[in-house]
């Protein structure tokens, strides 16, 4: 879980626009952010398995 600090910090406008980065929209993880869906790939995994991506399947491995 990131720290809310993070969070909102990054929800401003960066001064420059090469520092701005994607988070997750759900947890606010900063890595392994899929821009398609705006979630981490921990989000996107667990919203899969619920079934609530339409398209995507479970996969295991």
């Amino acid at each position: 879980m990131a720290k809310t600090t993070w969070i909102v910090k990054c929800s401003r406008p960066a001064k420059f626009k090469t520092r701005a980065y994607t988070r997750c929209g759900m947890c606010g993880r900063a890595r392994a952010v899929y821009k398609k869906f705006g979630i981490c790939r921990i989000c996107l995994r667990n919203r899969a398995l619920l079934g609530e991506i339409p398209g995507m399947r479970k996969a295991s491995w």
